[in-house]
């Protein structure tokens, strides 16, 4: 494995890229203050989940295929970002007594939120991109382990530490949730706020540059 002065760069690195606010606390928080808690703690595992898929894939060496094949990516991107925007929508038009989910629609409500996260990492090409950027800087090829097991290792610590992020996020969406809602009305205020930024993170996708 890479010198110790090198895993504290890498460790350091991880720990900015995943607490500075971004697209995936942005989501994990819309899923939170739509959905409830425990459905925002599910869709942190689902992009958790669908995450490894890009770790393999870098492990793999086929994220670089997004360098060489750009129609590859600009398909997933819209994918991507058509799907967010759908989900955002559906925010909008979600019954109102759907907002942070009853106890009765919790358990489905947290499946397809789990399902939904699955879907948009898998669909983010951009994360494709960031772990084949990211890892090759803290990677040893003179090490005893091979290069695709350096890739595994760095990238399980990248997503564990991402997904920490996340947790932290689902607890500070779900005390706003509880705020706006002893505050009176503001049940239909959460769904918009949950929708916007949905769609405004789908867009956003969409006119991102590779």
């Amino acid at each position: 494995m890479p010198p110790l002065e090198t895993l504290i760069a890498f460790a350091v690195a991880t720990a900015l890229f995943a607490y500075f606010p971004g697209p995936a606390l942005l989501y994990t928080a819309a899923q939170t203050l739509a959905r409830g808690r425990r459905a925002g703690f599910m869709a942190a595992f689902g992009i958790h989940i669908g995450c490894y898929a890009h770790v393999i894939a870098a492990a793999a060496g086929l994220s670089a295929v997004f360098r060489h094949v750009p129609e590859a990516y600009l398909a997933l991107k819209f994918a991507g970002a058509a799907y967010l925007i759908w989900l955002g929508v559906g925010m909008f038009r979600r019954p109102k007594e759907a907002t942070g989910a009853t106890p009765a629609a919790a358990p489905k409500s947290a499946r397809r939120a789990f399902l939904d996260s699955v879907v948009v990492e898998l669909l983010n090409p951009k994360v494709a991109i960031f772990f084949i950027a990211f890892l090759p800087q803290f990677v040893d090829p003179s090490a005893t382990f091979p290069l695709w097991a350096q890739f595994l290792i760095l990238g399980t610590i990248v997503n564990l530490t991402f997904s920490s992020a996340d947790v932290v996020t689902v607890l500070a969406a779900s005390f706003v949730v509880g705020k706006m809602k002893r505050s009176g009305g503001g049940g239909r205020a959460v769904r918009w706020l949950a929708g916007s930024l949905l769609v405004g993170l789908g867009v956003k996708l969409a006119a991102a540059k590779a």
